[in-house]
């Protein structure tokens, strides 16, 4: 209940004071695990990305940190965010992550890892998950500052085929890492141009 009413709430913030125009929602299978993989830009990425998805739940890795702070650390999960720890491997949270992909969720990751990095290289944790589950990869591009009544675009683009680097190793995830930063690029730079 409380997800779905600050769904609500955030949508109609960023459809008003943003002038949010949301693109490509038909990409997104009802019926299938989904991994939704953004640019990052503000604070504000998670809960734009999954706002205008009504009929499904967006889930969240966040930084473990973030589960310390008194009131945050209530309210994340039952928002659908779970704790991944920086900077290391998480096996909980990649054991949580397959789980919910299992169970045909839909997760929300940035591969930059961070806003500092935007732009920057991908970390390969969506392209692994996507292997191991054979989850669909939905690439998403956020474009326009937060910035009140100054246009902000949501682009959900096609699928990325990931079969390719299904056997290939870490040097396979590489790859399929490059390729998913290399699409979400791509959109950027199309949506910046209209």
């Amino acid at each position: 209940m409380l997800y779905t009413s600050l769904r609500v709430l955030f949508y109609l913030i960023f459809r008003v004071l943003f002038r949010l125009k949301v693109v490509g929602l038909e990409h997104i299978p009802p019926d299938r695990p989904v991994i939704l993989c953004a640019n990052h830009t503000s604070n504000l990425d998670p809960p734009l990305l999954g706002s205008p998805i009504t009929d499904r739940r967006v889930h969240y890795m966040a930084k473990a940190e973030l589960f310390d702070i008194p009131v945050l650390g209530k309210l994340l999960p039952k928002i659908s965010a779970f704790p991944v720890k920086r900077g290391g491997v998480s096996k909980e949270s990649i054991r949580l992550s397959l789980q919910l992909l299992s169970e045909n969720s839909i997760i929300g990751i940035f591969p930059e890892g961070s806003r500092s990095n935007s732009g920057g290289m991908g970390k390969k944790g969506a392209a692994s998950l996507a292997i191991k589950s054979g989850a669909t990869v939905i690439p998403a591009a956020i474009v326009g500052g937060y910035k009140p009544f100054r246009r902000i675009t949501l682009a959900y683009g096609k699928p990325v085929d990931l079969s390719e680097f299904a056997d290939g190793g870490s040097e396979g995830l590489e790859r399929a890492t490059d390729k998913i930063m290399s699409v979400i690029r791509s959109m950027v730079k199309q949506y910046e141009s209209k």
